[in-house]
């Protein structure tokens, strides 16, 4: 009887859900800011931080009468805009004259002297579920950094834009890197908030965080809260409101990036230096009867791969509505099998270090594993590449379920 009735519940928040539109935590003024109210706060935030009326979540909390001491910047800084990969220093936010402690540079985590003066931490960054998506590694390391002192953690929740499937190899932790920190799929159908409770409940978090959660709770405090997002099910068609990252444009960008970032690890652009990144990749070596594009050096992209150079491939770019559809809750990897199968130099399409050491290369610690590359190589199908990851994906999507918030 209990199983029908959250069956039931759920089909009818689902069904409510689908005629109202999503609001991402932040918008839910009222669940945060009684909690927040006479606290001194830190925050994780970039410029998706923020509320269905464009407002910064950060001029909102000001504006609420909340005290920031301190905001913390993730990859491409507070307001977004630095290039993939480059490290960020600390300042003061010109709009706000708040100091911004990047978690991007010098540091992934916040030290015990930024937090001495901060009674709460807050969350609240837009994420692409997708795990070399970095913000996940970020997250994993503000909770870390949160607990060992004895701080609590608010994370205000968005809808996941990719939470409506599950898909990938699950990673190895011989191939753990920033870029992949757990045992999760590339594709994990979850939101930030439903992926830090996993992060608790499966004690993934240091030995030193997980003493600092357990006594939190003994003590009568509560270490995590999340704040729901309002009328989100992992069916929803969710439009992000702006650009999550340089590179990531659009939501066709959104859509195949779970797809297309694994040429990221071969010698082909992945777009970067193009209006479409992610949507267009190729080389020119390829054959030139295939779409040509040159990338070029733009805010975002300074120096992209093959830059000036004329490259073939192909373009994958168009309404993300039908992108969507034609993913069809899946990673698609015949791009990459059919490019591997044209490149003239095979033994040159991998970038490996110069150690020769596979287990470093990037590709590898996209795919969280040696095998899809081995796979690549030996000329197998993608059907025969996606059998062999069943059984991590049946057993990741049990352990998923406990975490889940949303129908």
């Amino acid at each position: 009887m209990k199983i029908l009735f959250a069956s039931l519940l759920n089909l009818i928040i689902a069904a409510t859900a689908f005629t109202q539109p999503v609001l991402p935590a932040a918008d839910r003024v009222e669940s945060w800011l009684p909690a927040l109210k006479g606290k001194r706060i830190g925050i994780f935030a970039n410029h998706t931080s923020i509320l269905r009326n464009g407002t910064h979540v950060v001029d909102t909390m000001r504006r609420q009468g909340i005290d920031i001491r301190a905001i913390f910047g993730p990859e491409h800084g507070f307001r977004g805009t630095a290039d993939a990969g480059d490290k960020v220093g600390n300042y003061v936010d010109e709009g706000t004259g708040i100091p911004v402690i990047s978690l991007y540079g010098a540091k992934r985590r916040p030290g015990a002297d930024d937090l001495k003066d901060i009674d709460v931490m807050v969350f609240d960054i837009q994420d692409l579920g997708i795990r070399y998506y970095t913000y996940i590694s970020s997250l994993e390391e503000y909770m870390e950094a949160a607990f060992i002192v004895g701080r609590p953690l608010m994370i205000l929740d968005r809808p996941n834009p990719n939470g409506n499937y599950v898909d990938g190899p699950v990673l190895d932790r011989k191939f753990r890197s920033f870029i992949g920190m757990q045992p999760v799929p590339i594709v994990y159908g979850m939101t930030i908030g439903e992926y830090a409770r996993m992060l608790v409940g499966e004690s993934w978090l240091t030995p030193e965080a997980m003493k600092g959660y357990e006594a939190m709770k003994r003590s009568g405090r509560d270490p995590l809260t999340v704040i729901h997002c309002g009328n989100y099910t992992h069916q929803s068609v969710y439009t992000l409101p702006v650009k999550p990252s340089p590179n990531i444009p659009d939501m066709a960008s959104v859509y195949w990036y779970s797809s297309t970032c694994f040429f990221e690890g071969t010698v082909l652009s992945e777009g970067r230096g193009t209006k479409t990144p992610f949507q267009v990749f190729g080389h020119p070596s390829l054959p030139s009867n295939l779409y040509s594009f040159t990338p070029v050096s733009m805010p975002g992209a300074k120096e992209p791969k093959l830059k000036d150079q004329r490259c073939y491939g192909w373009n994958l770019a168009g309404d993300p509505d039908a992108i969507r559809k034609k993913m069809d809750g899946r990673i698609h990897l015949s791009y990459l099998l059919e490019a591997y199968r044209l490149f003239p130099e095979k033994e040159k399409f991998f970038l490996i270090p110069k150690s020769g050491d596979t287990t470093a290369s990037f590709f590898n610690k996209l795919a969280g594993n040696a095998e899809l590359m081995a796979q690549v190589k030996a000329g197998k199908t993608e059907a025969e590449i996606r059998k062999s990851w069943e059984k991590g994906l049946s057993d990741f999507r049990k352990k998923r379920a406990k975490y889940l918030m949303y129908p």
